[in-house]
């Protein structure tokens, strides 16, 4: 194969992926420069990746399933590098997983759990449970510890034991609970969720619920925008309810 096609495809890969997660590329000449004045960052030197992270996911459990909720605001400082990133990882047809922290560490390690559980169900020949698989991705991270990683998620599923809500963060912690919000507009997500959830809402108040938390958490932080994406976790696995806002 001739060297042109060989980059030829390359940039097409990268296209592809660039497209199914929603980044672009960054809309400068020169991406280096532009770090270096406005992000702190300079040539010729090694330095740790600081993270000027910013965004909101929640999710929560009520009688019906799990709520999972997240915007879709993608930034790096005052630099909004997208409006339409999928903060949601579809893991299993069972099992979500929401990105918070840095973009690619997410993405990759939440995508690498879901091989994981796969291998699970191969050698097992039963689903993974949520608890499973959010101590794996615990395990992992713990592993990785005070490497610079960033992520913070929640692990969101259904098993024989019923709707599970757990967090994981790159620290290795693993909690188990109701509700979780986590990003920089998690306080105001919050105040909206502790005044309205009850465990007997209905499926349409707790979606309009978590619809309202984002939009509170978005008009309060600069960091957190764009579409508000929400999923429905029920016993015959997790459902795409659309988007909404803007």
């Amino acid at each position: 194969m001739r060297l042109e096609s060989i980059l030829d495809l390359g940039k097409k890969k990268v296209a592809a992926a660039t497209d199914e997660l929603g980044f672009a590329l960054a809309g400068v000449k020169d991406p280096a420069a532009y770090s270096a004045a406005n992000f702190s960052a300079s040539y010729g030197a090694t330095q740790d990746v600081k993270f000027a992270k910013g965004t909101t996911t929640l999710a929560f459990k009520f009688d019906g399933g799990v709520i999972v909720s997240v915007d879709s605001r993608s930034t790096m400082g005052n630099y909004i590098a997208s409006q339409t990133v999928k903060k949601v990882i579809e893991i299993n047809p069972f099992l979500l997983g929401t990105m918070a922290g840095g973009a690619a560490d997410c993405s990759f390690w939440e995508r690498n759990l879901g091989t994981q559980c796969r291998m699970y169900e191969l050698r097992n020949k039963k689903r993974v449970s949520v608890a499973a698989a959010s101590k794996m991705l615990a395990n992992t991270m713990y592993r990785y510890r005070g490497r610079g990683l960033s992520m913070g998620t929640m692990i969101c599923g259904w098993d024989a034991s019923g709707p599970k809500l757990y967090y994981v963060d790159d620290d290795g912690t693993r909690l188990e609970g109701d509700v979780f919000c986590v990003g920089s507009g998690s306080t105001y997500a919050y105040g909206v969720i502790d005044s309205h959830l009850r465990r007997d809402l209905t499926v349409d108040e707790a979606v309009d619920l978590g619809r309202r938390a984002i939009a509170g958490a978005a008009h309060r932080d600069a960091m957190s925008g764009g579409w508000n994406n929400l999923y429905h976790v029920t016993e015959d696995g997790w459902r795409f309810l659309g988007q909404s806002g803007r």
